[in-house]
């Protein structure tokens, strides 16, 4: 949920960390079951592996609620007993995992849209709206709720996976983190409601909001590891535990985390969202986050070497779970588990878990091809979960028509090699750049691209490395490169190692 009044900078005090005695308090929030809203899929595993990551991470002392347990009362008592025991330089982290919604704002004036953002709690009936509005939190109530964090020098972090607006045009078929509005004026449900109404974002020194997504995009649940998730929570949780502490000093930057959440955010929601980082530039280079004193991630000494495991340490088994209609064809290489891919051999469409149409005319002598595209992809995802690179299209979409003229661009990686190459939806591999020896240094573009049929999903994918990459480049530039191959070069030759992975979707149709 975009929280407007909140949307304040994401990491907090322009200094380093205090001192190595610097406490961190975590409150988090993850609820499914909605007795009188639609359920939610994953957002107490959200919950559950963000206060994992967070204790891995060696966060003091943690409180989380979920479900029915998420009681606005016990949330508010819980902040207060963190406020009381904080002092300056010590840290909050306040993450939320559930529905997001809009009503008429409390206070006249107060919006320029006139609507207040608030979260969801079970016990919220909108159908009893004014009976049952003891159990949402308003913007206006957070904003009360932080100054007095604010008050004490105590930092705040708080992580909002739901939305509150916006549309997507793409065939997703997941869930969104977005409940109805609320149409009747509420009065104020309390006295922060109106004092935190008077806070403006500029006073705020030491709080920090991380939106799952800009204002204009839901927050979707999408499926992660065959489970549905929210992109946000999954990176933010893989962030703390070090994957996104490049350095390996044991500490969060801005732009560290920026970084890597908002590359794995693309990675995991197929461009569906965009995280909202506020304000968009750090407050000064060296901003931190937090301390991960315990995390396993990260390196023992600060400038040390990071390592990286191999995907398959990570738990990847190089299967893909499908499901076939209307045909026998079944790809050797699948038997993964979990919400599947879906083929309609009538049609030819290829379906992805979340219901994007990923290819059109797919038959029987494509399937496999197809399958081990995203099998391959699979593969990157998790190279790229533990040291995202950056690449962009513009102008910025979920989908794009026949016709729409697009530019892509690969920035210089600061490795000594590079190669670029383009996974089409029907499965080929297209070489389309290999800078090798030094010559990384330059970026990548391609200009004034059309899109054109076949459509469906491309993925545009730039790898960055130290390692040699000449037999990679040269293999993708045969005619009869497959994924499969690209996989077994990928996994021989680069895997595990210092290599930077970018993912681009691409995602076409004829007509929007």
């Amino acid at each position: 949920m975009m929280l407007r009044r909140l949307a304040l900078a994401l990491l907090i005090s322009a200094a380093p960390l205090a001192a190595a005695s610097a406490k961190t308090f975590a409150l988090v929030v993850g609820i499914d079951a909605y007795p009188y809203e639609i359920s939610l899929d994953g957002a107490v595993k959200d919950a559950k592996d963000v206060e994992s990551a967070l204790r891995r991470a060696g966060v003091d002392q943690i409180t989380a609620f979920f479900d029915a347990a998420a009681r606005k009362d016990d949330i508010r008592a819980a902040w207060t007993g963190f406020v009381g025991s904080a002092g300056k330089g010590d840290t909050i982290i306040f993450t939320y995992a559930g529905h997001g919604a809009q009503m008429p704002e409390l206070v006249a004036g107060d919006e320029a849209d006139g609507l207040d953002e608030f979260l969801q709690l079970p016990g919220f009936d909108r159908s009893r709206a004014v009976e049952t509005d003891h159990e949402i939190i308003v913007d206006n109530e957070l904003n009360a709720w932080f100054s007095e964090a604010e008050a004490k020098g105590v930092q705040v972090l708080f992580v909002s996976d739901s939305c509150h607006s916006g549309g997507m045009s793409r065939s997703f078929s997941g869930k969104t983190r977005l409940a109805q509005a609320v149409t009747v004026k509420l009065p104020p449900p309390s006295e922060e409601a109106v004092s935190g109404a008077e806070v403006k974002e500029a006073q705020f020194r030491n709080v920090t909001v991380l939106a799952a997504s800009l204002e204009s995009q839901p927050s979707p649940e999408v499926i992660i590891d065959g489970e549905p998730r929210g992109a946000l929570s999954w990176s933010f949780a893989r962030a703390v535990e070090g994957s996104a502490d490049r350095n390996g000093d044991g500490r969060l930057s801005r732009v560290e985390l920026e970084d890597y959440v908002f590359a794995n955010v693309k990675n995991q929601s197929e461009a569906l969202q965009v995280p909202n980082f506020t304000p968009q530039l750090p407050r000064s280079e060296d901003e931190v986050v937090m301390p991960l004193t315990r995390s396993a991630a990260v390196a023992a000494k600060p400038g040390a070497q990071k390592t990286y495991q191999s995907v398959r340490e990570t738990g990847w088994d190089g299967k893909l779970a499908l499901s076939v209609d209307g045909s026998e064809t079944v790809p050797d290489n699948t038997g993964g588990t979990g919400v599947p891919y879906r083929w309609d051999a009538a049609s030819g469409i290829f379906y992805t878990p979340n219901g994007d149409v990923a290819g059109e005319h797919i038959d029987a002598g494509m399937i496999q091809a197809v399958v081990n595209k995203f099998i391959l992809l699979d593969f990157l995802k998790v190279m790229a979960s533990q040291n995202p690179g950056t690449v962009s299209l513009t102008p910025q979409k979920d989908i794009y028509a026949a016709g729409d003229k697009i530019s892509f661009d690969a920035p210089a990686s600061g490795y000594k090699n590079m190669v670029v190459f383009n996974l089409a939806n029907t499965g080929q591999v297209q070489l389309l750049d290999v800078q090798s020896e030094g010559t990384a240094s330059a970026e990548f573009k391609l200009s004034n691209l059309q899109v054109v049929e076949p459509f469906g999903a491309d993925h545009l994918i730039a790898i960055a490395t130290n390692e040699p990459i000449d037999a990679i480049g040269a293999a993708l530039a045969s005619k009869s490169v497959d994924a499969a191959a690209v996989l077994q070069l990928l996994s021989t030759r680069i895997d595990g190692s210092d290599t930077s992975v970018a993912i681009q979707p691409l995602y076409t149709r004829e007509k929007l």
